[in-house]
């Protein structure tokens, strides 16, 4: 386990031009300040490692909180990706091609704040001929507990809808924004999501008119900031022969094998590179995911990306 963490760790940190010199310390870093929701506790290699494979997968920075987890019951991770690291994403997709938001009618809030019933976002591809569009409501999302909504609600109601749209336009799966992993730990650990009431959200009907907001805001365009990309060329490859599969074999016991965050990683790449979960379990001589060795984890992202 140790061996693959810090095989997977100065893999990435040489990716991201922070040299592979250090990767104890860098670990140690990922250890104190890449989880949340710990209560002192230290997180383990399978956690780390799993963060690690969705912050390769994505391009994505660990160690500059573009990227973080939080533990969920079962000793895997919920992967959060800040606002930082969407835009990274959404903007280095090769076919994005622009951006835009529309606002719905203003509304006053009881603490006097003015917010929009609903922000629209509107991603262009390059390969499309038309836009996805997302329109989040505020009263569908808004956290009431959450300090940035009481202070910014407007931002982060447009971080919503633009996380959102960029999910859908893009099919990015299997990371989550930090309201959406705070849900799901809540819910894990039998708590009930908080609905903002009709008190604090003044039941949507403003008790004075409020001020019409100025033209230039109710709508804005973002251009796109990717070049245009050279179409790909079709390479010939040569035919080979599909490596025999091993045969079926018990795990051995004792032996670390593949946590629910890496299971839900490899899942994710599976689906992205149509890999059927039964070729991969044949090859590696197991009756499923669960029994993968964890030492094994950077050949299995391996074949499930280039079927060697």
């Amino acid at each position: 386990m140790a061996s693959a963490l810090s095989s997977l760790t100065s893999k990435l940190s040489q990716r991201l031009g922070m040299g592979s010199d250090n990767g104890e310390e860098l670990i140690n870093i990922l250890k104190a300040t890449a989880f949340k929701g710990q209560n002192n506790t230290v997180p383990t290699d399978a956690q780390l490692m799993a963060l690690l494979i969705v912050a390769d997968q994505y391009g994505l920075n660990p160690w500059t909180k573009e990227i973080y987890a939080y533990p969920d019951k079962n000793n895997g991770i919920v992967p959060v990706v800040g606002v930082d690291g969407w835009s990274r994403i959404i903007n280095n997709h090769a076919h994005f091609d622009g951006v835009e938001f529309n606002y719905g009618p203003a509304i006053a809030l009881k603490n006097g704040k003015g917010v929009h019933e609903w922000i629209e976002c509107v991603i262009h591809r390059k390969d499309r001929s038309r836009p996805t569009i997302v329109r989040e409501f505020f009263a569908e999302v808004v956290r009431d507990t959450y300090g940035p909504w009481q202070s910014h609600p407007n931002r982060m109601h447009r971080h919503k809808s633009y996380i959102q749209c960029g999910r859908i336009a893009f099919g990015y799966t299997g990371i989550y924004d930090q309201d959406e992993a705070e849900r799901i730990i809540e819910k894990d650990m039998g708590d009930a999501d908080v609905l903002p009431s009709s008190s604090q959200l003044g039941d949507f009907m403003p008790k004075a008119k409020p001020a019409a907001l100025p033209a230039d805001v109710q709508h804005e365009k973002v251009p796109g900031t990717i070049p245009e990309q050279p179409a790909a060329q079709p390479v010939e490859r040569k035919a080979e022969a599909p490596a025999a599969p091993q045969e079926a074999s018990a795990p051995e016991e004792g032996v670390p094998t593949l946590q629910p965050g890496m299971i839900r990683v490899a899942r994710t790449k599976m689906e992205q590179h149509g890999r059927a979960e039964a070729d991969v379990v044949a090859h590696f001589g197991v009756t499923a995911l669960e029994e993968i060795p964890v030492s094994k984890v950077n050949e299995l992202l391996k074949f499930i990306e280039k079927g060697e």
